[in-house]
């Protein structure tokens, strides 16, 4: 018996223990972190006769012949028809292309402007679960909400597996004013961590008041009893987008931007069949283009804000199911914050979300969330901008000074929110994506976020595959995207979805260390180096040798574009031959991030950008002055000040730009303050009498 009762005593703290242990090792366990461990295909070494083979990478079809490839698909001959006609080349379009082409589908995708020129350029940067998301879910018992995050954290984690040269792991701040918030935190972060299980990657901690100050010196330390940080994905949004579209057109499909549908056809049975084409790089180079039909079985529709434009072609009397959102964002200097931690506010004065996060060297706020009119490229209001900047203030340093001047970039995104037209209550909002069939056979797909696209995507297909019995197979002849026959993906591409495996251009040679051999090979400066690798992948060998050489000392390769960031000449001749850049913007806001970041920069990178694009394009004169005056109007919506709008090509060549009535030029210390003679004559009478001392 005494034995018996020395044993039930010993369970208890065999038991506590057993449970520290365990979650002691959860936390601190070693970790395969996703995107850095070694590349798939090793970089190319010198040769011991001192030769050295750059990879040879596949190349994807020119645009004149993607363009060809559509026109055939209406020569009668039902083996050119396509599969699948996606409209719209955002996250989701994109998203979809690659999964019906790597489904064995024939595929085209075309889109009025370019990729990611809407929405999906003008996201957060975030790739998350959603931790506001997940409070909701338990204060109010939602499921669809749990679903919702537990959904988006399995879709995080194939980011950094598709794409780790886009990808990272981001840990992000919540700083907390009340001891009593600790513990209400601590057990929703460490909930988050739980609901990602084997697709989180680091556990969240709570840190100090004094470690807090550390990792985020920035901080207000007023009222600040400690932060708890957790760790989501970020990425970068716009070169994710273009990755996805080109490796969709590695795998087959026809892939052409700046391809407006001005209509869409039907059968005697009435269901849809093609689509009426115009291609607006022909009327930009001031000819006349004329409109093609092509012939599909499926047409899918993922403009995304612009979904009802698309439907009503189909059927004019269709109610609208879009309510559009402006999310206004913000970039300020990147010592506004630290360089590899973000920041959230969860509750800001009017009660919405604010994020605050290192991006590109430069640090994003935002995000606002207003209902909105759809315009193609929405401006950034005042008010939004100023909201952003008040809600930052209370929760920095008071000796910061939060300063309009220092909003290098503002840009307004369009959140397209969506109805079920097949619901009882037209009013609700579906809470994630939705995908809908008209009579005729038009699929809509839309709503959603950046970090749920793959999966939107891989819904919308099974039910295109569904609807019209789609022959889905086996793909015979994978392109060898990696650059060698040596490596294989793990996907397995036998008719069914694989799109969580399937890498991304850029992604088989990809690794932390990449940069090294870029800069040992090259002669690239370390933050261009960095960036190629980060931005491409194993292209940047690509991208660095279509680097003019600089003639100097070092660096002997890749001349910048803007004096303050890494961009260089190579990635505009890459842009053009390798990923369909037709127009300056699609350069400086979509292929460089260049406009995101710094509006005043992109302006004066402008003449540059315009003279390498028309030496590859052979643009004459008057085209060249369309995308000086394009590029200038479009640069007002990324918040370009108003007096710089009538900017000339002449003023930005010959430096004779006015900045002194500009708010950052009144922002510093440009001159020594003049002395008059009496100060003068003191200074000198006191630095006399000093020199008698000594």
């Amino acid at each position: 018996m005494s034995r018996l009762l020395r044993a039930k005593k010993l369970v208890a703290p065999a038991l506590v223990a057993g449970v520290a242990g365990g979650s002691l090792y959860y936390m601190y366990k070693p970790r395969n972190i996703p995107g850095y461990e070694g590349p798939v295909v090793p970089p190319p070494i010198f040769g011991a006769d001192g030769t050295f083979k750059l990879p040879r990478f596949p190349q994807v079809k020119s645009r004149d012949q993607q363009i060809a490839d559509l026109k055939k698909s209406n020569s009668g001959n039902k083996e050119d028809e396509y599969d699948v006609l996606v409209i719209g080349a955002g996250a989701t379009g994109a998203g979809v292309a690659l999964d019906a082409a790597t489904r064995g589908l024939k595929v085209a995708i075309v889109e009025r402007d370019d990729f990611s020129s809407g929405t999906s350029s003008k996201s957060t940067k975030l790739v998350h679960g959603g931790v506001r998301y997940l409070e909701k879910a338990v204060w109010n018992l939602d499921y669809a909400q749990y679903e919702l995050v537990k959904e988006a954290l399995k879709e995080r984690k194939y980011f950094l597996k598709t794409a780790p040269h886009l990808s990272s792991w981001l840990p992000i701040m919540l700083p907390l004013d009340q001891w009593w918030k600790v513990p209400y935190y601590w057990a929703g972060t460490k909930f988050y961590d739980f609901l990602a299980g084997s697709e989180g990657i680091e556990s969240s901690y709570f840190l100090t008041k004094s470690k807090a100050i550390d990792a985020f010196p920035m901080l207000k330390q007023t009222d600040l009893v400690g932060a708890l940080v957790y760790y989501d994905g970020a990425h970068n949004d716009s070169r994710m987008n273009v990755s996805i579209g080109m490796t969709a057109a590695l795998y087959g499909a026809t892939v052409v931007n700046h391809m407006e549908v001005t209509g869409l056809q039907k059968g005697e049975n009435g269901k849809l069949c093609g689509a009426t084409l115009k291609d607006l790089v022909t009327e930009r180079d001031g000819n006349e283009a004329t409109p093609f039909n092509i012939k599909a079985k499926c047409i899918i529709n993922c403009t995304g804000p612009f979904t009802d434009s698309i439907r009503k072609m189909d059927d004019q009397d269709c109610k609208e199911i879009v309510a559009p959102a402006s999310g206004v964002h913000v970039i300020l200097p990147g010592y506004y914050s630290p360089g590899k931690m973000g920041l959230i506010d969860p509750s800001t004065s009017d009660g919405r979300v604010i994020f605050f996060l290192p991006w590109q060297g430069n640090t994003i706020a935002g995000t606002t969330d207003e209902p909105a009119t759809i315009t193609k490229n929405p401006l950034p209001d005042e008010k939004s901008i100023q909201w952003i900047l008040n809600e930052i203030s209370h929760y920095l340093s008071p000796d910061i000074n939060v300063r309009r001047g220092d909003v290098l970039a503002a840009w307004s995104g369009l959140r397209p929110l969506v109805r079920d037209p097949k619901a009882k209550n037209t009013e609700s909002l579906v809470r994630n994506h939705l995908i809908d069939i008209s009579p005729s056979g038009l699929i809509t797909c839309a709503g959603g976020k950046w970090t749920t696209y793959r999966q939107m995507a891989e819904e919308c297909v099974d039910a295109a595959v569904k609807e019209f019995n789609l022959p889905v197979k086996p793909v015979a002849n994978p392109p060898l995207v990696s650059g060698t026959e040596h490596v294989e993906d793990d996907a397995v591409l036998d008719g069914s979805c694989q799109t969580h495996r399937v890498r991304l251009i850029g992604a088989h040679g990809f690794s932390r260390t990449l940069f090294i051999h870029l800069i040992q090979h090259f002669g690239v400066e370390t933050e261009v180096a960095k960036h190629l690798t980060e931005s491409y992948g194993d292209r940047a060998w690509t991208v660095a040798s279509l680097c003019k050489a600089t003639n100097k000392r070092f660096p002997a390769k890749g001349e910048r574009i803007a004096e303050l960031y890494p961009f260089v000449d190579g990635e505009i001749r890459y842009a053009v031959r390798h990923e369909y850049a037709q127009t300056a913007v699609d350069v400086l806001a979509r292929r460089t991030r260049l406009a995101f970041l710094n509006a005043q920069a992109a302006l004066e990178a402008l003449p540059k950008v315009i003279d390498i694009m028309a030496d590859e394009l052979k643009w004459d004169a008057k085209r060249k002055e369309v995308e000086w005056k394009d590029t200038v109007a479009f640069l007002e919506s990324m918040g370009l000040p108003q007096p710089m709008l009538t900017t000339t090509r002449q003023q930005v060549e010959k430096g004779k730009l006015d900045w002194s009535n500009s708010l950052e030029w009144k922002m510093y210390s440009r001159h020594d303050k003049p002395v008059d003679e009496k100060e003068r004559n003191e200074q000198a009478e006191i630095a006399g009498r000093a020199g008698t001392h000594r």
